[in-house]
């Protein structure tokens, strides 16, 4: 199993090296048959004075699959111990999961009825706002998948949102998660054959997802 630990305004001391070693070893000693990756980001705030959050992320690629956990504190040894506990916590399900997969008889799911597409995803009262620099970049595998393995996959990475690629049309999607509950799908809009920018938005609850793409 391969470990990379980075920083960001924190040196990697041999201390916090052996310290992240020791706990995320700990975390994914159970599953280690299909872990095959594990990155260990630690950060702290430019000021302290202002945000004394030291966090701790930990993002493990599991057999084509992706699991991340992240936790802040005060203090970078409690995060890494917060973060360990989550992170394992994340495999057991992740490992649940691949149990009942192939082990349980697939069933028809229910589809469930679109909510009318919404003309913008901003609100005209609502001034768009970017960070000045990207200060971050992540690459990850992007293998086709249906809309209810990318749910399973948003539950796994502590995110409120989930890029992925839709298996039966190939594009692009993005799941997340709706500020009223359930789960919403952004998918390219076609007109005339051709991508026009626009997006689709469509709402799901957290047991069922399924997305119809008829054109």
């Amino acid at each position: 199993m391969k470990l990379v630990i980075q920083g960001k305004n924190i040196e990697i001391t041999d201390a916090i090296r052996e310290y992240v070693h020791q706990k995320i070893e700990k975390a994914v000693n159970h599953f280690q048959t299909f872990t095959t990756e594990v990155d260990v980001h630690l950060s702290v705030a430019r000021n302290p004075r202002i945000n004394p959050k030291q966090t701790a992320e930990v993002t493990i690629y599991a057999s084509g699959a992706v699991v991340r956990a992240e936790e802040s504190s005060e203090n970078l040894y409690a995060s890494i111990d917060l973060v360990a506990d989550k992170i394992a916590r994340q495999l057991r399900k992740y490992k649940e999961k691949r149990h009942e997969k192939f082990h349980t008889p697939v069933k028809t799911m229910d589809v469930l009825e679109q909510e009318p597409v919404a003309s913008t995803l901003i609100d005209n009262d609502r001034t768009p706002e970017l960070p000045s620099e990207v200060v971050r970049m992540k690459y990850f595998a992007m293998p086709p998948m249906t809309i209810q393995e990318a749910l399973e996959q948003l539950d796994l990475v502590d995110h409120d949102f989930y890029m992925f690629r839709n298996i039966d049309t190939g594009e692009i999607n993005v799941i997340y998660e709706r500020n009223h509950g359930g789960y919403g799908v952004i998918q390219p809009r076609n007109g005339n054959g051709h991508t026009n920018g626009k997006f689709a938005e469509i709402a799901h609850n957290r047991r069922t997802v399924e997305s119809s793409n008829k054109s």
